[in-house]
């Protein structure tokens, strides 16, 4: 279409063709530079490799979470005697479900400034940098060791209310949220909090993650198959998600072809009835 305006105007007005050309061709470059290639909106492309039929093999990697300070652990105890753990249990023997979160925060266990948990009879329980795999097989020991026989049936749960973390940035509804299941992928993260519009940058989505020590920024690619083998493809408690716009949008001029062109277009209609106005 540029090409053919092009063409028209030069075969009508040679001498206005050097600044008519200028003109077009600037047209036609921020046009094609404002538009969002298709790539970088979509998910989890194929490369060339792995565009068949057949099983793609995938190994995501997914370490294990290791607890940190203000973490709230639900543990629940089990057995044959239930008067004997029933004061281990702070509201029920039945596990607590998601409209009952704020029972847990104040009949959870919430790891301490010094890494503890404070269990009663057993009292205070190191559990800083520990699996919840450990956390419970820690307790169970414990519990068999001062308590309970190995008749009792002794059954422990440790688990945490829920994955929550932080998204914010190009996304639908930035904020804190959380997802009551043991493992949350990035994208359901992100479908969860509304999708990423048009303006997000989904080629770079930055994790930053706690650790016993600190904090490490971490990226993945999501336009890429193989994000899903990145080992931060799985989202962990207290990630914070930023979610980067494109250039584009600071741009101005519209994130589709029609929106570009009709700006672009409108912009250079008030630039040419201004010159005429001047020039009469």
């Amino acid at each position: 279409m540029f090409l053919n305006a092009l063409g028209y105007i030069c075969a009508n007005n040679p001498m206005a063709m050097p600044k008519n050309a200028l003109y077009l061709l600037a047209l036609l470059t921020l046009f094609m530079g404002s538009c969002v290639p298709i790539k970088r909106l979509t998910y989890l492309q194929e490369n060339e490799a792995q565009k068949s039929e057949d099983l793609v093999a995938l190994t995501p990697s997914i370490p294990p979470y290791r607890l940190q300070i203000n973490d709230l652990l639900s543990i629940r105890i089990k057995a044959l005697d239930q008067e004997q753990i029933g004061f281990f249990n702070p509201t029920s023997n039945e596990v607590l479900n998601a409209t009952e979160e704020g029972d847990l925060y104040f009949n959870g266990f919430v790891v301490d400034i010094h890494g503890n948990i404070r269990i009663p009879v057993i009292g205070e329980l190191p559990v800083l940098g520990k699996t919840l795999e450990e956390v419970r097989e820690d307790l169970e020991q414990r519990l068999l060791q001062d308590l309970f026989k190995e008749e009792s049936n002794l059954f422990v749960t440790v688990k945490m209310p829920g994955i929550r973390f932080i998204i914010t940035g190009e996304v639908g509804s930035p904020g804190s949220q959380i997802i009551y299941r043991d493992q949350v992928t990035l994208i359901e993260a992100i479908a969860a909090s509304g999708d990423i519009p048009v303006t997000g940058d989904r080629t770079d989505i930055r994790i930053i993650r706690q650790y016993p020590l600190g904090q490490k920024i971490h990226r993945v690619d999501l336009t890429q198959l193989d994000a899903m083998n990145s080992p931060y493809y799985y989202i962990q408690p207290n990630d914070l998600i930023i979610v980067n716009p494109l250039p584009q949008k600071a741009w101005g001029f519209g994130t589709v072809g029609s929106q570009t062109f009709t700006t672009i277009l409108s912009v250079f209609t008030a630039i040419g009835a201004v010159t005429l106005l001047l020039t009469r």
